[in-house]
Parts: C-alpha cells; structure tokens; sequence
C-alpha cells in the first residue's frame, strides 16, 4: 500500500465554508504580491538556474546566492533533501518532533528509513548518520523553542543533519524567533503565511557548500519552481509584504484571543501557542460529521502525534461564530 499524507484543508468532500483545520493566513494575500503571481509569464520557462531569485534571497538573508535552493514547496524539499541524506551521507535514521507534521516521516519511511520521534521535553539521540527534523515553531502545537533549547538539540544531535523548518516563523504572533545552529540547514515555506498555499514555493537555506549541498542541488527536477512561484518568493521580502505581513499579525492576534476565550468558557482545554494555530480538547467528543455538513473544519490531531487533540487556527468572527452555534446544538 502507499503511504499517503494527511492533511488540513480540502478533503474532497463538500465546500468548506469555514476552514479551521488549515494553518494558512486567513487575510491573504497581499495585493502587490498577488498581482505579481497573476501576471507571471506562463508562456515561457524560468531561468533554470532561479540566478536572479536566488541573489535575492540570499542577500535577504546574507548568504551568498549559491547557498538558497529554491524548491516546489516544503514537501518537495523535504523529500528532496532526506534522500540527498541517505544517498550522501548514508543517512539510516530519522528523528523526527512529536507531535510533528507528518511529512518527515513519510519522506523517511518512503526511503526505507527508520523513524524515531522524540516529545518536545526530550532530545533526539541518534546512533549513527542520522537526520534530525526540528519545526519551529512547531505544528501542530504552535509552541516556540528558546535559543537555548534549540541549541540542546543541536549538541544532542551531533554529526547528524539538522534541519530547521521555519514555515510558521512569520506566523509568530508572540515571543522571539531562536538563534540558529551553526552548521543546520533551514526550511523556509512562505505560502502559508501568504495565503497562497495553491502556489507551490519554497527554499531551503544550506550552511556551507558541501557535497550534500551539491548533492540536494543535483536532485531537483529541471524548472522545479514555476513563474509563479518565482513571483511569490521574488516579493517575500519585499517591503510592501513585510509592513502587511505586520498588520496581518495583529490581527491574527485579535482573532486568536477571541477564540480562545470563547473555547475557555466552554472548558476547553487549550495548549499555549505563539502562532495563529494552537492545539485543543474539547470537553465532550466533536460532532464531526454535523460540523462538516455545515461547512465547518477542524483539523484531528491525531495524524499529527496528538491523538484526542484538534488543531485550530484563528479565523474572523463570522467563522468563530458560526463554529459556535454549531458546538452548541445538543
């Protein structure tokens, strides 16, 4: 059988009119940005070496333009770079947060890798050429890590490959981002905070150009980034994006307060979270099915290492109510 992710979002099923189990910016996207995706050039094929894009981001983030590999998405730059793991370096395991987006492990387990997961109050402990997953901030939870707790991962993994996946880093609504690792490769996935999860866009960031840096590079598809994915990572930082993605945060934040406090008068047990998308318990079991019909999503934890937790994001009024009345029908 094949091993098939699960998601948020779409699910086949009727139109969902109030997605609560996707983590993607609900106020997206931007409207420069999205004009950009719009007039891409579909006519002609990108520059298949991305000189131009990658230039500018690597200079957003000050490191040389050798060093971004830009990707289709997150997922394809996790598959990407677990096999430029076990095809370079030997990689046999792969440790992996829980709970944790399932894609790490369903990359590893594809490759015939083993997977181990290690809690938030623990400490991956590899026995040999190994990769190590770290998202910060975390999905499902939400939760940040410290600098320090960071590092902690960072020695107790040793020589293994250290991966930081900061999709949900402009998605911070509260406390600082860590300081990196020397030495770990990061994962940067701008589509979600966006609002355009539809374009596939991504880049990862390499710590030196090595054999594995060159190895990952070696192993992308021809083109792997469409027009309109260039336009989406080529506005990333551009100012405009920036000062919406600040307003867009403050009112993620509003939303956020909103909705827990109703889930907190109605004895929901609620995980803290310095994101958008935090985990919850609800007091009695869910009406899914009655939930679903009305349009309404929430995203099982279960799939994610969280059994008996659903995932939440922040959404506007009309969907917090909506959810609401429906939780309140007997």
């Amino acid at each position: 059988m094949p091993l098939l992710p699960e998601h948020g979002g779409p699910d086949g099923g009727p139109a969902i009119q109030h997605d609560f189990s996707t983590n993607a910016n609900p106020l997206g996207p931007p409207l420069a940005l999205l004009r950009a995706v719009q007039d891409a050039d579909r006519g002609r094929y990108p520059d298949p070496q991305y000189g131009a894009l990658r230039e500018r981001l690597g200079a957003a983030h000050g490191l040389p333009a050798a060093r971004v590999l830009v990707a289709s998405g997150g997922a394809e730059a996790i598959r990407r770079l677990s096999l430029a793991a076990l095809l370079e370096q030997g990689c046999r395991e792969v440790w992996v947060p829980s709970p944790g987006f399932g894609d790490y492990a369903l990359a590893a387990r594809a490759l015939g890798l083993a997977v181990f997961g290690y809690a938030a109050d623990e400490l991956p402990r590899p026995q040999g050429p190994a990769l190590v997953w770290v998202c910060e901030p975390n999905n499902p939870s939400g939760a940040g890590l410290t600098s320090a707790r960071l590092q902690a991962i960072a020695a107790a993994s040793g020589d293994a490959l250290l991966v930081v996946d900061r999709a949900y880093e402009a998605l911070r609504l509260d406390g600082e981002p860590p300081a990196m690792p020397p030495g770990c490769w990061q994962l940067i996935c701008p589509n979600k905070a966006l609002g355009l999860t539809g374009v596939r866009a991504a880049y990862l960031l390499a710590p030196t150009e090595d054999a594995l840096w060159a190895r990952a590079l070696s192993l992308a598809p021809s083109w792997v980034l469409s027009a309109e994915g260039v336009a989406l990572l080529g506005h990333w930082h551009a100012p405009a994006t920036t000062l919406w993605l600040d307003h867009s945060r403050e009112q993620l934040q509003l939303w956020r307060a909103q909705l827990r406090g109703a889930l907190a008068r109605r004895g929901w047990e609620q995980r803290e979270s310095q994101t958008n998308f935090w985990l919850v318990r609800p007091p009695r079991p869910l009406p899914v099915q009655r939930l679903r019909a009305a349009g309404i999503k929430l995203r099982d934890a279960a799939s994610l290492g969280a059994p008996g937790w659903w995932r939440l994001a922040a959404l506007p009024a009309p969907a917090q109510q909506a959810l609401l009345k429906e939780l309140s029908e007997p």
